[in-house]
């Protein structure tokens, strides 16, 4: 028999049957399906089938709730621009990098960066997410700007206009995307940069 001492080791606060991934899970399905400020914790415990005092064994508050959510979106996204500072391409390699593990990561955590991107600004928690979300923006111009630099792409875009173009095209995969549909994960990247890259024009050989 095993004589681990079990006292030292770590519990796991909440219900049986929930911890606080799965009740953040359905909050996040909740928040999207009715808006984050239409969603009172007394409607999000009636989806989870426990009380309210019993959601607070997971989360303190609602807010944390999303604080949590927003980070399950903003961190991996937040990495690729790590990543992409130390990436050695070439700069038009690097904006590829980007976009590609921007667009793995929509696919990834689709209900995260949905309710992400609905956010109003509306507390001082979703004006900080909007900034780190402007960050990224920030961040796609200047990819942009090094592949123009590089003679890579065309010097009569606008940088800010491209990235906020760039990015409404491929945020949209949250909306209309399943992963169970006809279009595999890895074939909507592939046509996504492609599209970005070479346009609708058919290639002249």
């Amino acid at each position: 028999m095993d004589t681990t001492d079990t006292a030292s080791r770590p519990v796991k606060r909440g219900r049986p049957g929930y911890d606080q991934e799965t009740v953040l899970r359905i909050a996040v399905e909740a928040f999207n399906e009715y808006g984050y400020d239409a969603t009172s914790m007394g409607k999000l415990a009636d989806r989870l089938g426990i009380s309210k005092s019993a959601i607070y064994h997971h989360v303190p508050s609602k807010e944390d709730l999303l604080r949590l959510a927003l980070d399950e979106a903003l961190f991996p996204l937040e990495a690729v621009i790590t990543e992409v500072r130390t990436h050695e391409g070439s700069a038009d390699e690097r904006l590829e990098f980007f976009l590609r593990s921007t667009i793995r990561i929509l696919i990834e955590k689709r209900p995260y960066v949905t309710l992400l991107l609905r956010l109003r600004g509306n507390t001082e928690l979703e004006r900080q997410a909007l900034e780190r979300r402007r960050a990224m923006d920030r961040q796609l111009a200047e990819l942009v700007t090094s592949a123009q630099s590089d003679g890579k792409l065309r010097d009569d875009l606008e940088p800010r206009a491209t990235a906020r173009l760039l990015f409404g095209m491929i945020n949209s995969v949250v909306d209309w995307y399943r992963v169970d549909g006809p279009l595999e994960a890895s074939a909507l990247e592939e046509q996504a940069v492609s599209l970005l890259f070479h346009g609708l024009h058919t290639v002249v050989k």
